[in-house]
């Protein structure tokens, strides 16, 4: 990929480990994610009145994505719920990118040269390393570590559907704009029936970081989309994930916790599977 699109996925990188650091630090995350994910419909629904509706044949894609996305936010808090988030979050986001490089060669034909698969393992492995940072996880840790890794598989799978249907679209901007307005409606439909009395309480005293992360999503996503129509599937989410990495430091220098050894180690394959990456094309 071109220098500036390796460095817009980064960002996003950056940016989507910011916002799940705001999901991290908040008190009730159901009602955290619902208002992130409420405030991308509301911009979306704003931004739509600007870019139009997408073409007829790209709404299959927005909407199995919208769902599968959907499943993937319900996995990821069963997931919280069950283990740390330094345990599952290395493992969802990690095990990414080797699904999505297999998904892309059956689906969409895109076959990483030996770089390519090389860099991507790096980054893959990386990432996956982080999970031991504070020790080997232990027989209790099975359950969080499987629904890490279903969040992981359903990661995959939107991945390959919103690549394809942001290819099949005449402009990429219609797809971004939409599958903001939809993926946010279930979850907030949900949340008005059965958790209306909190919510005002909870506005009044979070709407400020939600409404932050709510625009962090929007901008994290809308550079990975926009990326996928530059460069291969498996490239960019390999890049992309390096938000595990990004949400490791924003955890030692803003929230306290170590860094340590396991981590740095992971820091440098991870960079190591970024350099291979570009030598690959």
């Amino acid at each position: 990929m071109e220098i500036h699109i390796v460095l817009l996925v980064l960002l996003a990188a950056l940016v989507h480990a910011s916002w799940n650091a705001v999901v991290k630090a908040s008190g009730d995350r159901l009602l955290t994610f619902t208002a992130i994910h409420a405030t991308g419909t509301v911009l979306g629904g704003v931004a739509a009145l600007f870019v139009g509706l997408p073409d007829a044949h790209v709404w299959p894609y927005l909407l199995v994505s919208a769902v599968i996305h959907n499943v993937y936010y319900m996995a990821l808090l069963l997931s919280y719920r069950l283990g740390d988030l330094s345990k599952v979050y290395p493992i969802a986001r990690g095990s990414s990118p080797l699904i999505v490089a297999l998904l892309a060669a059956v689906v969409a034909g895109e076959v990483p040269n030996a770089y390519g698969m090389g860099g991507i393992a790096l980054v893959s492995l990386g990432i996956i390393s982080l999970t031991f940072a504070r020790g080997r996880p232990t027989q209790a840790g099975l359950k969080p570590l499987a629904a890490a890794l279903l969040t992981g598989i359903l990661i995959s799978t939107y991945t390959l559907i919103d690549g394809l249907g942001m290819r099949a679209g005449a402009s990429p901007w219609p797809y971004i704009v939409w599958l903001n307005c939809l993926e946010g409606i279930p979850f907030t439909a949900y949340v008005l029936i059965f958790r209306r009395r909190d919510v005002p309480d909870f506005l009044k005293a979070k709407w400020k970081p939600a409404a932050a992360g709510g625009t962090l999503t929007i901008i994290s996503y809308g550079i990975a989309l926009y990326a996928m129509t530059q460069g291969g599937l498996a490239h960019v989410s390999a890049l992309r994930e390096t938000s595990v990495l990004f949400a490791a430091i924003i955890g030692t220098y803003l929230l306290k916790e170590g860094f340590g050894p396991v981590r740095i180690l992971a820091a440098l394959v991870i960079a190591a599977g970024i350099v291979v990456l570009q030598i690959g094309g």
